[in-house]
């Protein structure tokens, strides 16, 4: 099963995610992207990690997501990614535009073969206004691209707006 979550800051999609997966009754690894450069982000990160279950495995992974992926994946297990925006801006930040495309290659090569189930949670970045710098037009748009891309090799596609999920696919 690919599972593809998508809504804006503080929608709820991360806690549906957290549900999905708890709910399976298998093993859960969680994936987490984030890097922690400020005090905000720190606070995040930490009250993200209180709201996973203290069975699930966690591994901190900024950039090499497919490799990661593949090392886990496996019939009977859970992953939880959480989240591609994040990963999408630490790679985007590294401004070495061959490894931001050979990361994003194997990413989306490798999610369409992984075995067992797996959930992905990404911002929803292209319903507001245009950024005015060059840096964040590209992340709206490489995001948009990667979710176009997830969400047609997903089963499954939700959108949650105010804690309400929306299933998009089927």
């Amino acid at each position: 099963m690919r599972e593809l979550i998508l809504g804006g800051a503080r929608s709820g999609k991360s806690h549906l995610a957290e549900q999905r997966a708890a709910s399976s009754q298998q093993d859960v690894l969680y994936i987490a992207t984030a890097q922690a450069y400020d005090d905000e982000m720190k606070a995040r990160i930490t009250r993200h990690q209180s709201d996973r279950s203290t069975h699930w495995t966690t591994v901190e992974e900024p950039h090499y997501l497919a490799s990661v992926l593949q090392q886990h994946a496996k019939e009977e297990r859970v992953i939880l990614v959480d989240c591609l925006t994040l990963w999408m801006s630490n790679l985007l930040c590294m401004d070495d535009e061959p490894f931001f495309k050979q990361q994003k290659e194997h990413f989306l090569q490798c999610f369409k073969a992984l075995p067992g189930h797996v959930i992905l949670v990404s911002n929803e970045v292209g319903q507001g206004v245009i950024p005015d710098n060059a840096l964040a037009r590209r992340f709206v748009d490489e995001t948009g691209w990667l979710h176009q891309a997830l969400a047609a090799q997903s089963d499954r596609v939700t959108f949650v707006t105010a804690g309400i999920a929306q299933q998009l696919k089927p």
